[in-house]
């Protein structure tokens, strides 16, 4: 596996780094649909994919950048 290294400048404001309300709203909808119906179509499983992906590497570079924060600190 390669690695790249990317180096951004973090916005003082990286605490509130989450997904957009609509877009949240959005993918509990299909996930609330998903568990009622048990089935969502192509589209909308490759929809709540990419959004769930979204999430995820929103949170990851919310956790990179507490963790960069922290040894800035020490």
């Amino acid at each position: 596996m390669s690695q790249v290294l990317v180096e951004l400048d973090i916005p003082g404001d990286w605490l509130q780094f989450r997904l957009p309300a609509a877009l949240d709203d959005r993918l509990q909808q299909l996930l609330d649909r998903q568990d009622q119906e048990g089935k969502l179509s192509r589209a909308e499983r490759r929809e709540a994919k990419a959004l769930t992906e979204l999430v995820d590497m929103l949170s990851l570079m919310k956790l990179r950048a507490q963790r960069a924060a922290r040894r800035e600190g020490q």
